[in-house]
């Protein structure tokens, strides 16, 4: 494709966690961050969460890199990944309903789903979680559960329990989410000294043993309407501290997602995925 042209996307949602997606097999190489920080920009660019590169992978189906809105790069992304396997199957891709994706977390299974002749949505596994400071990572004994430990950001006290799904996630209970000033406690923890990588952020009130209500605040990309690998880690912790049963709902701002923390240790997580619409991003 000639410059003059541009950059074809496609602009996609999981549960309105919104990314634009570039197709690595035809489009020209570029700098990825920079065009993150470009594409997504709510008032002067396409507006989107951050920006996801559909590509070759050398041991599995397609690989995915997946860039915030900030132009940081990030491990994974449960809401783009089944954007990604939709857009993979319709386009000719990967003519599977069944396909491994490798990221920056390992590589993912997922499994689509279908309604009147269309890919609607999928059931992704996200692997094995971790709630091991080392693994997360999070500042103490590398060794040491991050379960209902005290964090104060800001000079207020939260009781957090920390999970690795490939990605840091901080989970937060509280008995009303919407209370919460995301805006305002979301950055201080997602850089407070505890994480040396930073941390996504998620406030959940339980509703009943198998549906919470949870908001996030995400690393490099702030509020979002939803964050599967973080509704992965909501049910994870909220399972492994007695607060629910392993399979719950979870009600996002966006969306429903379903998660299923089974007994072998892997979380399922089934969800929608939607393409919103294609365009040409202008090079100058």
């Amino acid at each position: 494709m000639s410059e003059r042209r541009g950059i074809r996307f496609t602009k996609m949602h999981g549960a309105g966690n919104d990314y634009v997606y570039i197709n690595g097999f035809e489009e020209a190489k570029a700098d990825w961050p920079a065009l993150a920080r470009a594409v997504s920009d709510r008032h002067f660019g396409i507006g989107s969460d951050g920006l996801v590169l559909i590509g070759p992978s050398e041991s599995a189906d397609l690989r995915m890199r997946m860039f915030n809105a900030d132009g940081s790069e990030a491990e994974m992304c449960g809401n783009a990944i089944r954007c990604v396997a939709k857009y993979a199957y319709e386009h000719g891709l990967c003519p599977k309903e069944a396909m491994r994706i490798e990221t920056l977390a390992g590589q993912k299974l997922i499994r689509l789903q279908f309604a009147e002749g269309r890919v609607r949505g999928a059931r992704v596994d996200m692997g094995a979680a971790d709630l091991r400071r080392g693994a997360i990572p999070m500042q103490g004994p590398p060794d040491e559960m991050a379960v209902d430990v005290p964090l104060e950001p800001g000079g207020e006290r939260y009781t957090v329990t920390c999970v690795s799904v490939g990605n840091p996630h901080c989970v937060i209970f509280t008995d009303d989410v919407e209370a919460v000033a995301l805006c305002e406690i979301g950055p201080l923890i997602e850089t407070h000294p505890a994480f040396p990588q930073r941390i996504n952020v998620h406030f959940v009130q339980v509703l009943a043993r198998d549906e919470v209500r949870m908001r996030t605040w995400e690393r490099g990309a702030g509020i979002t309407l939803a964050c599967g690998t973080g509704a992965a880690a909501v049910c994870v912790a909220g399972a492994h501290t007695g607060r629910t049963d392993r399979r719950i709902v979870a009600h996002l701002p966006g969306g429903d997602l379903e998660l299923e923390w089974a007994e072998e240790g892997h979380v399922f997580m089934t969800g929608p995925a939607e393409e919103v619409f294609r365009g040409v991003w202008p090079l100058s």
